[in-house]
């Protein structure tokens, strides 16, 4: 049986490619008009990682919202998948450009407070999507 078509292949990939890129080109912009300056001295190949490390991240982020379009999929299924995937990138980007160190006590406080932001986040979500979907609701109700 199939559980995931091509189409949705298809627009998680463009929905990744429309996204991924504008994190770090609005990074990018509010640098260069404010003038900040680093005292770091980075050399090509880390700015190279940290560049496509966020690309990635925002990817992949935007790419796994159409998890939640699969109709056959529990809400959970998608929110599970969705937080692996996510998961993945980020603890993958941030090891890669050594952010957080290689120590399981340091992974194990980052993934917990990434889990927590994520259940925090999708519970807001979930409030604003029910409030409105209660407002539509109610306007269509039938009157006499």
């Amino acid at each position: 049986m199939k559980q995931f078509d091509h189409s949705y292949g298809k627009e998680f990939v463009l929905r990744g490619l429309i996204f991924g890129g504008i994190g770090c080109v609005v990074v990018g912009i509010v640098l260069a008009l404010v003038g900040i300056k680093t005292p770091l001295a980075l050399e090509g190949w880390q700015v190279l990682l940290a560049i496509a490390s966020g690309y990635a991240i925002a990817f992949v982020q935007a790419g796994t919202s159409v998890f939640h379009q699969v109709e056959r999929w529990s809400p959970a299924k998608s929110a599970g998948l969705q937080l692996a995937c996510i998961y993945a990138v980020y603890i993958a980007a941030y090891l890669a450009n050594r952010w957080i160190p290689f120590k399981w006590q340091v992974i194990a406080i980052f993934t917990g407070a990434f889990a927590v932001g994520y259940v925090v986040i999708w519970g807001i979500v979930r409030l604003a999507i029910g409030a409105v979907a209660k407002r539509l609701n109610k306007g269509l109700e039938y009157k006499e």
